[in-house]
Protein backbone atom coordinates (compact mmCIF):
# COMPACT_ATOMS: atom_id res chain seq x y z
CA UNK A 1 0.00 0.00 0.00
CA UNK A 2 1.18 3.48 -0.80
CA UNK A 3 0.17 7.13 -0.97
CA UNK A 4 2.52 7.76 -3.89
CA UNK A 5 0.92 7.35 -7.31
CA UNK A 6 4.37 7.23 -8.88
CA UNK A 7 4.73 3.69 -7.52
CA UNK A 8 2.04 2.59 -9.96
CA UNK A 9 2.76 4.59 -13.13
CA UNK A 10 4.31 2.40 -15.81
CA UNK A 11 6.80 3.83 -18.33
CA UNK A 12 4.29 3.25 -21.15
CA UNK A 13 1.41 5.14 -19.51
CA UNK A 14 0.65 8.54 -21.00
CA UNK A 15 -3.05 8.80 -20.02
CA UNK A 16 -3.85 7.98 -16.41
CA UNK A 17 -7.53 7.77 -15.54
CA UNK A 18 -8.27 8.52 -11.88
CA UNK A 19 -11.86 7.78 -10.99
CA UNK A 20 -14.13 8.82 -8.16
CA UNK A 21 -17.05 6.65 -7.03
CA UNK A 22 -19.35 9.61 -6.29
CA UNK A 23 -19.44 13.35 -7.03
CA UNK A 24 -21.16 14.00 -3.70
CA UNK A 25 -18.02 14.45 -1.58
CA UNK A 26 -14.90 16.51 -2.45
CA UNK A 27 -12.51 14.11 -0.72
CA UNK A 28 -11.44 12.49 -3.99
CA UNK A 29 -10.73 15.86 -5.62
CA UNK A 30 -8.57 16.77 -2.62
CA UNK A 31 -6.54 13.56 -2.99
CA UNK A 32 -6.40 14.11 -6.76
CA UNK A 33 -4.62 17.40 -6.19
CA UNK A 34 -1.94 15.67 -4.14
CA UNK A 35 -1.51 12.91 -6.68
CA UNK A 36 -1.29 15.34 -9.61
CA UNK A 37 1.51 17.22 -7.84
CA UNK A 38 3.37 13.91 -7.59
CA UNK A 39 2.72 13.09 -11.24
CA UNK A 40 4.16 16.39 -12.41
CA UNK A 41 7.50 14.99 -11.25
CA UNK A 42 6.92 12.06 -13.63
CA UNK A 43 6.43 14.13 -16.75
CA UNK A 44 2.70 14.87 -16.50
CA UNK A 45 2.00 18.30 -17.93
CA UNK A 46 -1.79 18.36 -18.23
CA UNK A 47 -4.96 17.41 -16.42
CA UNK A 48 -8.43 16.85 -17.89
CA UNK A 49 -11.56 17.11 -15.75
CA UNK A 50 -15.19 16.12 -16.26
CA UNK A 51 -16.20 19.59 -17.36
CA UNK A 52 -17.03 21.22 -20.70
CA UNK A 53 -14.06 21.40 -23.06
CA UNK A 54 -14.90 24.82 -24.50
CA UNK A 55 -15.60 26.38 -21.09
CA UNK A 56 -12.29 25.00 -19.77
CA UNK A 57 -10.44 27.26 -22.21
CA UNK A 58 -11.20 30.14 -19.82
CA UNK A 59 -9.65 28.29 -16.88
CA UNK A 60 -6.63 27.28 -18.96
CA UNK A 61 -6.04 30.87 -20.05
CA UNK A 62 -5.72 31.80 -16.40
CA UNK A 63 -3.53 28.78 -15.63
CA UNK A 64 -1.21 29.49 -18.54
CA UNK A 65 -0.52 33.20 -18.16
CA UNK A 66 -2.91 34.72 -15.63
CA UNK A 67 -5.49 35.96 -18.15
CA UNK A 68 -8.61 37.08 -16.31
CA UNK A 69 -8.77 36.17 -12.64
CA UNK A 70 -9.16 33.12 -10.43
CA UNK A 71 -12.81 34.01 -9.81
CA UNK A 72 -13.49 34.21 -13.56
CA UNK A 73 -11.65 30.93 -14.13
CA UNK A 74 -13.91 29.21 -11.61
CA UNK A 75 -17.21 30.80 -12.65
CA UNK A 76 -16.74 30.59 -16.43
CA UNK A 77 -14.14 27.85 -16.86
CA UNK A 78 -16.15 25.05 -15.23
CA UNK A 79 -19.54 23.49 -15.89
CA UNK A 80 -21.72 20.90 -14.10
CA UNK A 81 -21.33 22.99 -10.85
CA UNK A 82 -17.69 21.84 -10.50
CA UNK A 83 -16.58 25.47 -10.29
CA UNK A 84 -18.04 25.49 -6.77
CA UNK A 85 -15.72 22.72 -5.56
CA UNK A 86 -13.04 24.25 -3.36
CA UNK A 87 -10.53 21.55 -4.31
CA UNK A 88 -10.90 22.58 -7.96
CA UNK A 89 -10.21 26.18 -7.01
CA UNK A 90 -7.05 25.12 -5.18
CA UNK A 91 -6.00 23.07 -8.21
CA UNK A 92 -6.31 26.03 -10.58
CA UNK A 93 -4.53 28.32 -8.11
CA UNK A 94 -1.65 25.84 -7.68
CA UNK A 95 -1.28 25.34 -11.44
CA UNK A 96 -1.09 29.13 -11.99
CA UNK A 97 1.61 29.43 -9.32
CA UNK A 98 3.54 26.51 -10.81
CA UNK A 99 3.46 28.05 -14.29
CA UNK A 100 4.50 31.53 -13.23
CA UNK A 101 7.84 32.32 -14.82
CA UNK A 102 8.20 28.97 -16.61
CA UNK A 103 8.64 28.61 -20.39
CA UNK A 104 5.52 27.60 -22.32
CA UNK A 105 6.75 24.06 -23.00
CA UNK A 106 7.04 23.35 -19.27
CA UNK A 107 3.75 24.86 -18.14
CA UNK A 108 0.87 22.76 -16.90
CA UNK A 109 -2.30 22.78 -19.01
CA UNK A 110 -5.91 22.45 -17.87
CA UNK A 111 -8.52 20.75 -20.06
CA UNK A 112 -12.15 19.80 -19.90
CA UNK A 113 -13.10 16.66 -21.79
CA UNK A 114 -16.88 16.76 -21.35
CA UNK A 115 -19.70 18.54 -23.19
CA UNK A 116 -22.24 21.07 -21.94
CA UNK A 117 -24.99 18.47 -21.72
CA UNK A 118 -26.77 17.43 -18.53
CA UNK A 119 -29.15 14.53 -18.03
CA UNK A 120 -32.15 16.78 -18.55
CA UNK A 121 -30.81 19.68 -20.63
CA UNK A 122 -28.50 20.56 -23.50
CA UNK A 123 -27.83 24.09 -24.76
CA UNK A 124 -28.34 25.58 -28.19
CA UNK A 125 -25.50 25.06 -30.70
CA UNK A 126 -25.85 28.66 -31.89
CA UNK A 127 -22.95 30.37 -30.13
CA UNK A 128 -20.53 27.56 -30.95
CA UNK A 129 -21.36 27.68 -34.65
CA UNK A 130 -21.23 31.49 -34.67
CA UNK A 131 -17.73 31.43 -33.17
CA UNK A 132 -16.45 29.31 -36.08
CA UNK A 133 -18.34 31.41 -38.63
CA UNK A 134 -16.88 34.63 -37.26
CA UNK A 135 -13.37 33.15 -37.25
CA UNK A 136 -13.78 32.25 -40.92
CA UNK A 137 -15.25 35.67 -41.72
CA UNK A 138 -18.26 34.20 -43.52
CA UNK A 139 -21.71 35.75 -43.98
CA UNK A 140 -23.97 32.93 -42.81
CA UNK A 141 -27.22 33.32 -40.89
CA UNK A 142 -27.11 31.01 -37.86
CA UNK A 143 -29.32 32.95 -35.44
CA UNK A 144 -32.31 32.62 -37.78
CA UNK A 145 -32.58 28.82 -37.91
CA UNK A 146 -31.29 28.47 -34.34
CA UNK A 147 -34.03 30.69 -32.97
CA UNK A 148 -34.43 31.26 -29.24
CA UNK A 149 -31.75 29.47 -27.18
CA UNK A 150 -34.35 28.49 -24.61
CA UNK A 151 -36.20 26.19 -26.97
CA UNK A 152 -33.10 23.98 -27.07
CA UNK A 153 -32.09 24.16 -23.41
CA UNK A 154 -35.44 23.55 -21.71
CA UNK A 155 -35.90 20.23 -19.96
CA UNK A 156 -38.78 19.15 -22.19
CA UNK A 157 -36.55 19.34 -25.29
CA UNK A 158 -34.46 16.48 -23.88
CA UNK A 159 -37.09 14.41 -22.12
CA UNK A 160 -39.81 14.40 -24.78
CA UNK A 161 -39.32 13.75 -28.49
CA UNK A 162 -42.32 15.90 -29.42
CA UNK A 163 -40.70 18.92 -27.71
CA UNK A 164 -37.25 18.39 -29.23
CA UNK A 165 -35.81 20.74 -31.85
CA UNK A 166 -33.39 18.06 -33.06
CA UNK A 167 -35.36 16.76 -36.04
CA UNK A 168 -36.86 20.05 -37.25
CA UNK A 169 -36.07 21.72 -40.56
CA UNK A 170 -34.15 24.37 -38.63
CA UNK A 171 -31.93 21.73 -37.04
CA UNK A 172 -31.19 20.11 -40.39
CA UNK A 173 -30.36 23.53 -41.82
CA UNK A 174 -27.90 24.09 -38.97
CA UNK A 175 -26.33 20.66 -39.58
CA UNK A 176 -25.75 21.59 -43.23
CA UNK A 177 -24.25 24.92 -42.20
CA UNK A 178 -22.00 23.19 -39.67
CA UNK A 179 -20.77 20.72 -42.31
CA UNK A 180 -19.89 23.61 -44.65
CA UNK A 181 -18.13 25.46 -41.84
CA UNK A 182 -16.10 22.38 -40.96
CA UNK A 183 -15.01 21.88 -44.57
CA UNK A 184 -14.00 25.52 -44.83
CA UNK A 185 -12.16 25.43 -41.52
CA UNK A 186 -10.21 22.26 -42.37
CA UNK A 187 -9.30 23.72 -45.78
CA UNK A 188 -7.73 26.70 -44.00
CA UNK A 189 -5.80 24.73 -41.39
CA UNK A 190 -2.51 26.57 -40.87
CA UNK A 191 0.89 24.98 -40.39
CA UNK A 192 1.78 25.20 -37.61
CA UNK A 193 -1.71 25.25 -36.13
CA UNK A 194 -2.54 28.51 -34.36
CA UNK A 195 -4.38 28.84 -31.07
CA UNK A 196 -7.18 30.80 -32.76
CA UNK A 197 -7.72 28.05 -35.34
CA UNK A 198 -7.77 25.37 -32.64
CA UNK A 199 -10.35 27.29 -30.64
CA UNK A 200 -12.52 27.70 -33.71
CA UNK A 201 -12.37 23.95 -34.31
CA UNK A 202 -13.22 23.20 -30.66
CA UNK A 203 -16.25 25.48 -30.79
CA UNK A 204 -17.43 24.05 -34.10
CA UNK A 205 -17.11 20.44 -32.97
CA UNK A 206 -18.99 21.32 -29.77
CA UNK A 207 -21.80 22.75 -31.88
CA UNK A 208 -21.86 19.65 -34.10
CA UNK A 209 -21.94 17.42 -31.01
CA UNK A 210 -24.91 19.35 -29.65
CA UNK A 211 -26.75 18.99 -32.95
CA UNK A 212 -26.15 15.22 -32.80
CA UNK A 213 -27.29 15.09 -29.20
CA UNK A 214 -30.47 17.03 -29.91
CA UNK A 215 -31.16 14.79 -32.91
CA UNK A 216 -31.07 11.80 -30.55
CA UNK A 217 -33.45 13.64 -28.22
CA UNK A 218 -35.94 13.74 -31.10
CA UNK A 219 -36.10 9.94 -31.34
CA UNK A 220 -39.61 8.74 -30.31
CA UNK A 221 -38.45 6.35 -27.60
CA UNK A 222 -40.16 5.24 -24.42
CA UNK A 223 -38.99 7.05 -21.24
CA UNK A 224 -37.13 3.92 -20.11
CA UNK A 225 -35.24 3.79 -23.44
CA UNK A 226 -34.25 7.44 -23.79
CA UNK A 227 -31.32 7.66 -21.40
CA UNK A 228 -28.99 5.00 -22.81
CA UNK A 229 -28.34 6.50 -26.27
CA UNK A 230 -27.94 9.97 -24.76
CA UNK A 231 -25.36 8.96 -22.16
CA UNK A 232 -23.63 6.78 -24.77
CA UNK A 233 -23.38 9.78 -27.09
CA UNK A 234 -21.95 11.91 -24.30
CA UNK A 235 -19.26 9.34 -23.52
CA UNK A 236 -18.42 9.01 -27.20
CA UNK A 237 -17.81 12.77 -27.30
CA UNK A 238 -15.71 12.43 -24.13
CA UNK A 239 -13.59 9.69 -25.70
CA UNK A 240 -12.90 11.73 -28.83
CA UNK A 241 -11.97 14.72 -26.69
CA UNK A 242 -9.53 12.64 -24.64
CA UNK A 243 -7.81 11.34 -27.76
CA UNK A 244 -7.55 14.86 -29.16
CA UNK A 245 -6.17 16.18 -25.87
CA UNK A 246 -3.55 13.46 -25.85
CA UNK A 247 -2.63 14.27 -29.45
CA UNK A 248 -2.22 17.95 -28.55
CA UNK A 249 -0.21 17.19 -25.40
CA UNK A 250 1.93 14.34 -26.77
CA UNK A 251 4.94 16.54 -27.38
CA UNK A 252 4.83 18.09 -23.90
CA UNK A 253 4.07 15.28 -21.49
CA UNK A 254 1.53 12.92 -20.02
CA UNK A 255 -2.09 13.58 -18.96
CA UNK A 256 -4.12 12.83 -15.83
CA UNK A 257 -7.87 12.54 -16.42
CA UNK A 258 -10.21 12.76 -13.43
CA UNK A 259 -13.87 11.76 -13.64
CA UNK A 260 -16.42 9.35 -12.24
CA UNK A 261 -15.45 5.68 -12.28
CA UNK A 262 -18.37 5.07 -14.63
CA UNK A 263 -16.78 7.26 -17.33
CA UNK A 264 -13.26 5.82 -17.04
CA UNK A 265 -13.74 2.08 -16.63
CA UNK A 266 -12.66 -0.27 -19.41
CA UNK A 267 -15.95 -2.17 -19.85
CA UNK A 268 -19.63 -1.30 -20.00
CA UNK A 269 -21.08 0.84 -17.23
CA UNK A 270 -24.51 0.30 -15.73
CA UNK A 271 -26.71 2.56 -13.68
CA UNK A 272 -30.37 2.66 -12.76
CA UNK A 273 -32.39 5.46 -14.34
CA UNK A 274 -36.16 5.75 -13.92
CA UNK A 275 -36.30 2.24 -12.45
CA UNK A 276 -34.53 0.83 -15.51
CA UNK A 277 -31.02 -0.63 -15.72
CA UNK A 278 -29.12 1.39 -18.32
CA UNK A 279 -25.90 0.00 -19.81
CA UNK A 280 -23.50 1.76 -22.19
CA UNK A 281 -19.83 1.88 -23.17
CA UNK A 282 -18.08 4.79 -21.41
CA UNK A 283 -15.13 6.88 -22.54
CA UNK A 284 -12.61 4.57 -20.86
CA UNK A 285 -13.98 1.55 -22.73
CA UNK A 286 -13.65 3.45 -26.01
CA UNK A 287 -10.11 4.79 -25.58
CA UNK A 288 -8.59 1.77 -23.85
CA UNK A 289 -8.48 -0.52 -26.93
CA UNK A 290 -6.89 2.29 -28.94
CA UNK A 291 -4.26 3.22 -26.35
CA UNK A 292 -3.46 -0.24 -24.99
CA UNK A 293 -0.85 -0.06 -22.21
CA UNK A 294 -0.69 3.71 -22.65
CA UNK A 295 -3.92 3.90 -20.62
CA UNK A 296 -3.94 3.21 -16.87
CA UNK A 297 -7.16 3.16 -14.86
CA UNK A 298 -7.21 3.84 -11.10
CA UNK A 299 -10.61 2.87 -9.67
CA UNK A 300 -11.72 4.34 -6.34
CA UNK A 301 -13.85 3.31 -3.39
CA UNK A 302 -15.14 4.91 -0.21
CA UNK A 303 -15.65 3.33 3.19
CA UNK A 304 -18.01 5.77 4.89
CA UNK A 305 -19.00 9.41 4.59
CA UNK A 306 -21.08 11.25 7.18
CA UNK A 307 -21.99 14.18 4.93
CA UNK A 308 -23.83 11.89 2.51
CA UNK A 309 -24.99 9.42 5.19
CA UNK A 310 -22.90 6.55 3.83
CA UNK A 311 -22.48 4.20 6.75
CA UNK A 312 -19.66 1.77 7.53
CA UNK A 313 -19.82 -1.17 5.10
CA UNK A 314 -20.60 -4.72 6.08
CA UNK A 315 -17.48 -6.75 6.83
CA UNK A 316 -18.05 -9.26 4.02
CA UNK A 317 -18.11 -6.58 1.28
CA UNK A 318 -15.20 -5.29 -0.79
CA UNK A 319 -15.27 -2.00 1.09
CA UNK A 320 -15.54 -3.87 4.38
CA UNK A 321 -12.33 -5.75 3.61
CA UNK A 322 -10.59 -2.50 2.66
CA UNK A 323 -11.78 -0.67 5.78
CA UNK A 324 -10.11 -3.39 7.84
CA UNK A 325 -6.85 -3.66 5.91
CA UNK A 326 -6.20 -0.06 4.79
CA UNK A 327 -4.75 1.46 7.96
CA UNK A 328 -3.97 4.90 6.52
CA UNK A 329 -6.76 7.44 5.86
CA UNK A 330 -6.43 6.55 2.17
CA UNK A 331 -4.17 4.30 0.18
CA UNK A 332 -3.33 3.04 -3.29
CA UNK A 333 -2.95 -0.70 -3.75
CA UNK A 334 -2.89 -3.28 -6.54
CA UNK A 335 -6.36 -4.59 -7.34
CA UNK A 336 -4.95 -8.11 -7.03
CA UNK A 337 -4.62 -7.50 -3.26
CA UNK A 338 -8.41 -7.41 -2.90
CA UNK A 339 -10.04 -10.86 -2.58
CA UNK A 340 -13.49 -11.76 -3.87
CA UNK A 341 -16.24 -10.41 -1.64
CA UNK A 342 -19.86 -9.30 -1.61
CA UNK A 343 -21.09 -6.10 -3.25
CA UNK A 344 -22.37 -3.66 -0.66
CA UNK A 345 -26.07 -2.91 -0.92
CA UNK A 346 -26.53 -0.06 1.56
CA UNK A 347 -25.87 2.96 -0.76
CA UNK A 348 -28.95 4.83 -1.99
CA UNK A 349 -29.33 6.73 -5.25
CA UNK A 350 -29.05 10.23 -3.79
CA UNK A 351 -25.55 9.45 -2.50
CA UNK A 352 -24.38 8.79 -6.06
CA UNK A 353 -22.05 6.08 -4.74
CA UNK A 354 -21.39 3.07 -6.96
CA UNK A 355 -19.94 0.22 -4.88
CA UNK A 356 -16.98 -1.91 -5.86
CA UNK A 357 -17.64 -5.17 -7.65
CA UNK A 358 -15.43 -7.79 -9.22
CA UNK A 359 -15.95 -6.35 -12.69
CA UNK A 360 -14.44 -2.95 -11.99
CA UNK A 361 -11.62 -4.50 -9.95
CA UNK A 362 -10.74 -6.74 -12.88
CA UNK A 363 -10.66 -3.79 -15.28
CA UNK A 364 -8.64 -1.46 -13.03
CA UNK A 365 -4.88 -1.44 -12.74
CA UNK A 366 -4.84 0.18 -9.31
CA UNK A 367 -7.34 0.83 -6.52
CA UNK A 368 -7.54 3.96 -4.39
CA UNK A 369 -9.52 3.34 -1.21
CA UNK A 370 -10.57 6.21 1.04
CA UNK A 371 -11.70 5.30 4.55
CA UNK A 372 -13.75 8.45 5.16
CA UNK A 373 -14.33 12.03 4.04
CA UNK A 374 -11.71 13.41 6.45
CA UNK A 375 -8.97 11.36 4.75
CA UNK A 376 -6.77 14.19 3.35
Amino acid sequence: MSQDIRDFVTPSCDLLGLGEPTHATPVFAEIRNRLFAQLVDRGFRSIALETDRVAALVANDYVQDGTGSLDIAMSEGFTHVFGNVEANRRLIEWMREFNDGRPAAERLAFHGFDTQTENTSAPSPRRYLEHARDFLGLDVDIAGPAGDDERWSRTEAVLYAASSVGATADAYRLRAIAADLLAALRARKPEPVTDAWSRAELHLMAGIDLLRYHRQCAEPLEPSERYMPLVAARDAFMARNLLEIRDAEAGRGRTLVFAHNLHLRRQASTMRVADTETTWFPAGALVSPLLGDRYTFVATSLGSCESIALQEPEADTYEGFLQKHVTMPWSLLPTSDVPAASVRTDPVQRQGYFPLDQGILTEADVLLHVRGEDAP
